[in-house]
C-alpha cells in the first residue's frame, strides 16, 4: 500500500472530508495533516495551484479533490469497477462539485454582498441540484447513487448535505435540503448510520 498524506483545514467538511471517509471506511492508512485557517496562507505556497486538499502519494503531490476522491475509493473498495457505473459515480461527483465551485465566491463576501449572493444561489441553482440528485438517488434504488452500494458519490453527498443542513452557512436555510430534496436527507441519515462513518465522527467527540 502506498504512503499517503492527506493535506486540508481542520474541520468536517469541504472537499477533503469524502476522501478521509472513504480511506477510513476501506481501512487504507494514511497521515490526516490538518491545519487551520491562520496557517493556510504558508500551506497554500507549497501547493501547485494555492489550493487544497492535496495528496502526496509515496512522495509525490497530487491536486484535484474529484482526482484524489477517486483515487481514494479505488483503494477502499468503494469505487466501481464497472464502466457504466463508474460514469454514473463520476456524474454525481462533478455535479456536487459544480455546486461547490458556485457557492465558493460568497464564503470571500461579507455584508449584504454575500447575503444576496447566497439567496441568488437558495433561489436558483441550489433547487435545481439538490432536485437532480433527489432524483437519481431514486432512480437507482434510493439508497445509493451506483453499484447499488456505498460509493465514494455517496459520501461527496452525504458531506455536502450534512453542510447544508448545519446552519454553519450564513445565508442558507438549515432546511433547504428538507424542503426541495427530502430523500437526500435520508440518504445522509442513513450513511451516517454506517458503522465506519460513525465510528469516525465517534472518535473525534470521544
Amino acid at each position: 500500500m502506498p504512503k499517503l498524506k492527506l493535506t486540508y483545514f481542520d474541520f468536517h467538511g469541504g472537499r477533503a472530508e469524502p476522501v478521509r471517509l472513504a480511506l477510513h471506511i476501506g481501512g487504507v492508512a494514511f497521515e490526516d495533516h490538518r491545519f487551520t485557517s491562520a496557517e493556510f496562507a504558508e500551506v497554500r505556497k507549497s501547493t501547485p495551484f494555492g489550493q487544497v486538499p492535496t495528496l502526496t502519494v509515496d512522495g509525490v503531490q497530487v491536486t484535484q479533490s474529484d482526482s484524489i476522491l477517486r483515487y481514494a475509493g479505488k483503494l477502499a473498495g468503494l469505487y466501481p469497477t464497472d464502466a457504466f457505473q463508474a460514469l454514473l459515480c463520476d456524474e454525481v461527483m462533478y455535479v456536487v462539485e459544480e455546486a461547490s465551485v458556485k457557492l465558493g465566491p460568497s464564503f470571500r463576501m461579507t455584508g449584504d454582498a454575500q447575503r444576496e449572493a447566497r439567496a441568488a444561489l437558495v433561489n436558483g441553482s441550489m433547487p435545481v441540484y439538490l432536485g437532480w440528485l433527489q432524483s437519481q438517488l431514486q432512480a437507482h434504488g434510493g439508497e445509493y447513487f451506483a453499484d447499488n452500494r456505498l460509493t465514494v458519490a455517496d459520501l461527496k453527498v452525504f458531506v455536502d448535505v450534512r453542510t447544508l443542513n448545519s446552519g454553519r452557512l450564513d445565508h442558507v436555510p438549515a432546511d433547504l435540503v428538507e424542503k426541495v430534496a427530502p430523500a437526500l436527507n435520508a440518504h445522509m441519515q442513513r450513511i451516517a448510520r454506517t458503522p465506519a462513518v460513525a465510528q469516525y465522527y465517534a472518535k473525534f467527540s470521544a
